[in-house]
C-alpha cells in the first residue's frame, strides 16, 4: 500500500511512502495517509481500501510510544 506514513523515532519524524516499509517498533504513529484508487473502484480496490482500517489498528499495536 503507498501513501504517506509519518512515524516518530528517537525525537525524529520519519516519512515512508509504502507501508511495508515502515519499522516494527517505533515511538508514536502521526499520519496515515493512504492513496486511494481513482473511482470507479474495481473489485479488487474495494477489497484493498477495506484493510486500510486494519492496517491502522496493526501500526498502532507497534507504537511503543516512547518507551
Amino acid at each position: 500500500m503507498n501513501g504517506t506514513f509519518v512515524v516518530l523515532i528517537n525525537g525524529v519524524l520519519e516519512t515512508y511512502s509504502h507501508y511495508d516499509d515502515i519499522p516494527q517498533v517505533f515511538d508514536n504513529l502521526i499520519q496515515f495517509e493512504p492513496d486511494y484508487p481513482d473511482e470507479p473502484h474495481t473489485e479488487e480496490q474495494h477489497e484493498e481500501v477495506e484493510q486500510y482500517n486494519q492496517k491502522l489498528k496493526d501500526l498502532m499495536k507497534r507504537e511503543t510510544n516512547g518507551r
